[in-house]
């Protein structure tokens, strides 16, 4: 056998590597020995200047002058360095953030897709509420949901749900075997959030904490347009479709996850189909939950009216519009954590022209068949 000759390393590639340690200890020998000097001179001319000494009127105006030349360099230059920490902080916060409520593509599987976010957290861009969209085997899976309260706490819960849906989407042929995995991780995590929070008890809590709780909406678009859905007491989506804007379903829906376990059987919703043009809209209840200075509670129909009352309209318009209304009404100052999720069927026509029954859903034509006005 040949033995492959491996490529020396170039000297020049490590010189980064290795002055990376002696640049930081540089860094901090200056953000340390910069006040130290300043704080030098000040107390070297306040005891070792003649004029320092003297009680004259001038004499007063310089060592004042000093003085204030010596807090001026300081504020500045602890102002420096914490407006550096913050924009390290920042960095490092919005690429945590990207990975857990990554973006979603424009286009996944011949649907339009839009999605954004509003956190109740001033300098937070994610909070309890989650959002992810998957093209599988099964069709395009969705979900949407809302973790009880917002701020750090909540953004694990979310991020635990997440990752077990991003997984469960691919590995359950039924959209059942999804939440049920959705459920066992949300118990597993309130029970190590549990543990992490009171340590001294030295064993895993039996049950997790009864207040919290996670509403959580799956939803199965087919490649044929078939809508499946199952819902955990969160908001039904909007159908957007040539009639108007109403709700995808009014099923009952069930308990959220957490205080009650999962029925034995869990058959998904069938919401009929989702037609080329048509969109759905996801949301989290802090969107028809927002408040004006009056009191009164948005109108998520009314602004979903507006924003398609021109044809067509993209997802990415509908969500801008949506949040423009939003944000005017409540004084761009929302009390609760908002997410909007935009879907529309961009695929092909190819059987429309197929007579419908129920909402959707296609039928045999009759043997002798009338006039009928479609959808």
């Amino acid at each position: 056998m040949r033995r492959r000759s491996l490529p020396c390393p170039d000297p020049a590639d490590e010189r980064p590597a290795v002055r990376k340690p002696e640049r930081r200890s540089l860094r901090r020998v200056f953000a340390l020995g910069l006040p130290t000097v300043w704080g030098a001179v000040a107390i070297s001319y306040k005891f070792g200047c003649p004029l320092a000494q003297q009680e004259g009127l001038g004499a007063r105006v310089v060592t004042s002058a000093v003085f204030f030349a010596v807090g001026t360099g300081l504020i500045f230059h602890v102002r420096r360095a914490l407006l550096r920490e913050l924009t390290q902080v920042r960095k490092v916060a919005g690429a945590a953030q990207s990975v857990l409520l990554r973006p979603l593509p424009p286009r996944l599987d011949g649907l339009g897709v839009a999605a954004a976010q509003l956190s109740a957290d001033r300098g937070a861009a994610i909070g309890g509420d989650l959002y992810e969209a998957i093209a599988t085997e099964h069709g395009v899976r969705v979900v949407m949901g809302d973790v009880r309260g917002h701020g750090l706490p909540a953004i694990g819960t979310a991020a635990a749900l997440l990752g077990s849906f991003r997984e469960a989407a691919h590995d359950e042929p039924e959209l059942g075997g999804v939440l049920r995995r959705l459920e066992r991780t949300f118990a597993r995590h309130l029970r190590e959030r549990s543990r992490a929070e009171h340590p001294s008890t030295g064993r895993e809590p039996d049950t997790p904490p009864a207040e919290e709780f996670a509403t959580v909406l799956l939803l199965e678009i087919r490649r044929d347009g078939e809508l499946r859905a199952l819902n955990c007491g969160h908001p039904w989506p909007y159908l957007l479709s040539a009639h108007g804007v109403d709700p995808l379903a009014h099923a009952e829906p069930l308990p959220p996850l957490g205080p009650f376990p999962l029925p034995p059987d869990l058959d998904p919703e069938r919401c009929g189909h989702l037609l080329p043009g048509e969109s759905l809209v996801l949301y989290t209840d802090g969107a028809e939950d927002a408040r004006d200075a009056h009191g009164r509670f948005f109108s998520l129909s009314s602004a979903l009216r507006e924003a398609t009352a021109d044809h067509p309209v993209t997802p990415k318009t509908i969500l801008r519009r949506v949040f423009t209304a939003l944000l005017r009404h409540t004084g761009c100052d929302p009390t609760d954590d908002i997410a909007v999720l935009v879907l529309r069927n961009d695929r092909n026509r190819h059987k429309c022209n197929e007579p419908l029954g129920a909402r959707g859903t296609a039928r045999p034509a009759p043997t002798n068949p009338q006039p009928t006005t479609k959808r």
